[in-house]
């Protein structure tokens, strides 16, 4: 797998000052490269508690991107999935370590135990005040003896910051860190492992299947469970995790992995927040991305019970831009649609053979959506098939509604849905076609030469004409051999719609940005539909 480095021997120290490099001044390191790699504050005057925490890389922004007030005040980081030595553990140590001492977050991996453990024990040989948090916070293993540090680690990093800026000792801060160690629990979830630069990826993981408690060095989880959508993973998370929610109320730390997209995040987060498994959980800190696992494809969830005590910890501000900060969950609230936008309802008529044709339309147009998809990952962006069939759906739950005895009434209702329901600029095309049809027809022309002059719309509006490898490639010829019957029509759509394979240069849509050599030999996606729509009103 290609990746973005330049060499697996200098990638955490080029990701080391990439983010210094980009961080406004805001951060330093010790100069001990290639084996000391310690992020520090640049402001730190050692007035005040230092906190320190770190481990194997690949896990960003955790932990370098959360140094700054308010949180960290330095972060060691060893290589990839491994601890950094005890000299580097050290080096940070001595380096930001004043009279009021140091409080050391240590995940619960058996290297950055002995490795940070021993460190302490050296600095305490120094005189310096050294304390140590084991976080230990992954619920996936019950049974494991030493359960994994993981995304929790995250809420020990905010409240103990929180208090090591406001002044708080040493022993407070302790304190604050080993209680919110006590009450939080993770676990999280994977489509994929994770790729180790260097290294093969270990393909684990079946098709249509998820992980679930796999751990954040890609270490293997409680068991695979099939996967079928968002709602069924976050209720398998939500499920383990419920034991540790309490009555009062929560706040959870919703983590990206690494290579989930923002969008899976997105819907992620409002089956969270409308789960009945979650209702006690009121704040959450993301969705985003905070302790990944390099490009692992799956996230987790944290939660922690908020109260009087660590509240304010929780919501205090911090310099570092990767938190996202704490935020309520609040239900989705909605404001009416602007005058003028409001859905047009049409006076609904009957007429029982126009309502079979639609609905045998709408059939077709959802039958061959892999078919589109497919000749449009050739040519475009590989969804003009979902989006004409989410477009068919929605019509065909209409069509009760719509004027069916009227064509021009129901050539405008068509229009208005298809520009409510069809994304894209086809949605938009094809309701300036039909609207512009049933003005037409309310000007007294017939249905067929009511279409030709939709067909003139599109032309103008969209600039597209017979010859630029569009849907009007199949739809010019299919409307123009109406007058002579269905089956005419149908025959020319399908030549129409053919001859686009021959077409090695576009000249509207989004296949004219594409390589003449990506388009011959495929027909262009729109085109195929009319015509396929074509051939079943001829059947």
């Amino acid at each position: 797998m290609s990746q973005f480095i330049n060499a697996k021997e200098t990638l955490v120290t080029d990701a080391v000052d990439g983010l210094i490099e980009t961080s406004g001044g805001a951060l330093t390191r010790l100069d001990g490269y290639p084996h000391i790699k310690v992020v520090c504050r640049a402001d730190w005057d050692k007035s005040k508690v230092a906190l320190i925490s770190g481990g194997g890389s690949g896990h960003e922004p955790a932990h370098a991107g959360f140094v700054g007030a308010g949180m960290l005040t330095a972060a060691v980081c060893g290589e990839v999935f491994a601890s950094p030595s005890v000299d580097a553990v050290l080096a940070g140590i001595l380096a930001v370590t004043g009279k009021a001492g140091c409080l050391l977050i240590v995940k619960n991996y058996t290297g950055d135990r002995l490795n940070f453990g021993l460190a302490a024990e050296r600095a305490r040989a120094f005189g310096l005040r050294v304390s140590m948090v084991i976080v230990d916070d992954d619920i996936a293993l019950p049974h494991l003896p030493q359960a994994r540090g993981v995304a929790g680690t995250l809420f020990v990093h905010k409240v103990s910051g929180a208090l090591a800026e406001s002044g708080a000792d040493l022993d407070a801060v302790t304190k604050a860190a080993q209680a919110t160690i006590d009450n939080m629990a993770s676990i999280g979830t994977s489509l994929d492992t994770c790729t180790v630069p260097g290294s093969e990826k270990e393909d684990r993981i079946a098709k249509g299947k998820a992980e679930l408690g796999l751990g954040i060095h890609g270490e293997a989880g409680v068991e695979q469970v099939a996967f079928t959508d968002a709602r069924t993973a976050m209720d398998q998370v939500l499920e383990k995790l419920a034991p540790r929610i309490g009555k009062g109320p929560h706040v959870a730390i919703l983590n990206n992995l690494g290579s989930t997209t923002p969008l899976e995040m997105s819907i992620l987060a409002h089956e969270m927040a409308t789960s009945p498994r979650a209702v006690n959980i009121k704040h959450v800190i993301g969705p985003a991305p905070l302790m990944t696992s390099l490009d692992m494809h799956g996230f987790s969830v944290s939660i922690l019970p908020v109260g009087s005590d660590n509240i304010a910890q929780l919501e205090a501000d911090v310099e570092p831009s990767a938190w996202p900060g704490m935020k309520a969950i609040t239900p989705v609230t909605t404001r009416p649609l602007p005058d003028g936008l409001s859905p047009i309802k049409p006076n609904p008529s009957v007429n029982d053979k126009t309502r079979k044709v639609l609905a045998d339309c709408c059939d077709l147009l959802v039958s061959c959506e892999d078919d589109l998809n497919t000749l449009d990952a050739k040519s475009g962006d590989g969804d003009t098939g979902s989006t004409l069939a989410t477009a068919a759906r929605a019509l065909k739950g209409r069509l009760d509604d719509l004027p069916l005895a009227d064509a021009t009434q129901l050539f405008r209702a068509i229009g208005i849905e298809l520009s409510q329901t069809m994304g894209g600029s086809s949605g938009v095309i094809l309701a300036i076609f039909f609207e512009a049809s049933g003005d037409a027809c309310a000007g007294g022309l017939p249905v067929s030469k009511a279409l030709l002059a939709g067909l003139n719309r599109i032309s103008q509006v969209g600039g597209a004409t017979e010859g630029d490898r569009t849907m009007i490639d199949a739809l010019g010829p299919a409307l123009k051999a109406m007058p002579d019957g269905i089956d005419k029509a149908a025959a020319a759509a399908r030549d129409g719609a053919d001859a686009t394979a021959k077409m090695t240069r576009a000249n509207a849509g989004r296949a004219a940005y594409v390589p003449e050599e990506n388009l011959v030999g495929f027909n262009d996606p729109g085109a195929e539909a009319v015509a396929r729509l074509f051939e079943q009103l001829a059947r």
